[in-house]
């Protein structure tokens, strides 16, 4: 039987020393360069969704399917030296390209869920809000049945809300709203509301002195016509001061999106002379004041024009043709800019 010396034992132990010692250096440097490298993702990112319940063996085990990440051993081993191995939130997550191990982890951990969004146009109506949000297949949706065409439907979407009048038109806050993957309609709509509800307050409490108006209601109302009316920034204070003239002076305010409003169903895109005498509670030419409800969402800017109005002297106005309006003081001016823009021109000189 073959024996080693000491100085043998001693040559061969350093020998697997040096081994092991070149051995964990260059794990270590293949695990540092991991760490450092970007994950492998298409270059314009992906969506993961991470079920409830997934520990770290399975989600890496996925990454690693995917060919995600390059090595089981040393993701696991990041999780373990970053204290994230049992903390993975569920939720569905975007990983951008780019992104470094350590950075997926910090997001599944903390929860940095992807964010979706939802925009309210201003001048939409109730009708257009909830077709759009509908139609979204990453949102919860619990208003399907909600039956615009009845007071009954009207009052009950109203109250799902807790709105201060039974008529939920007009009091969603046109804004572009961040939510994660199956959040309801109701919890996006409810923070429209809250902001519609906020802001209008604030509004009405630095308005105007000596606006005939009652409440923040009726500006609400106002600037949603205000919002179907144009869509120029440099219009709607004179706007504003157009409409509030007319009720100062007693005159109808003769606004077609009124009536538009009003017909329903039965507008089909061209506005006649007996629509304008077909009595409904939103006709402005048959009713003087206001309608009784928003006719649209309005958004910020036309609510600062009714309660900031510009009276110039002008009572009437008429559309251009190139999204602007001609301003007039008298009928007569009126008429001739009605000839003008709206009748070819005819007689205009």
């Amino acid at each position: 039987m073959q024996t080693f010396s000491r100085r043998q034992i001693m040559t061969f132990s350093m020998v697997i020393a040096i081994a092991m010692v070149m051995a964990i250096v260059i794990l270590w440097r293949q695990y540092q360069t991991f760490v450092r490298t970007p994950l492998n993702l298409p270059q314009d990112g992906m969506t993961y969704l991470l079920k409830k319940g997934t520990g770290l063996g399975s989600f890496s085990a996925d990454l690693y399917r995917k060919k995600i990440i390059s090595s089981l051993g040393y993701f696991r081993l990041l999780a373990q030296l970053q204290g994230q191995a049992k903390q993975l939130r569920a939720g569905e997550y975007f990983f951008a390209s780019g992104l470094l191990p350590g950075q997926l982890l910090e997001m599944v951990t903390k929860g940095k869920v992807a964010q979706h969004s939802f925009t309210i146009i201003e001048g939409w109506n109730m009708a257009t809000l909830l077709a759009a949000i509908g139609q979204r297949p990453d949102i919860e949706h619990t208003l399907e049945n909600v039956d615009l065409a009845s007071k009954k439907g009207l009052r009950h979407l109203a109250e799902i809300f807790n709105l201060p009048t039974e008529h939920p038109e007009g009091w969603f806050m046109p804004e572009t709203y961040f939510f994660t993957l199956g959040m309801s309609d109701k919890q996006i709509l409810q923070r429209a509301t809250a902001d519609m509800q906020s802001y209008l307050d604030k509004a009405w409490r630095h308005r105007d002195k000596g606006l005939l108006l009652k409440g923040p209601y009726e500006a609400l109302i106002l600037a949603s016509l205000i919002e179907k009316e144009t869509g120029q920034a440099d219009e709607r204070q004179k706007i504003s001061g157009v409409f509030h003239l007319r009720m100062q002076k007693h005159m109808r305010l003769e606004t077609d999106p009124s009536v538009i409003y009003g017909m329903g169903d039965e507008y089909d895109g061209n506005i006649r002379k007996r629509d304008l005498r077909k009595d409904t509670p939103y006709n402005t030419y048959t009713r003087h004041g206001l309608p009784p409800t928003p006719i649209a969402m309005p958004g910020k800017a036309a609510i600062q024009a009714a309660l900031h109005p510009i009276m110039n002297g002008s009572l009437y106005f008429v559309a251009k043709g190139d999204g602007s309006h001609e301003f007039s003081k008298d009928l007569k001016s009126h008429l001739k800019a009605v000839r003008i823009y709206q009748l070819g021109k005819r007689h205009a000189h």
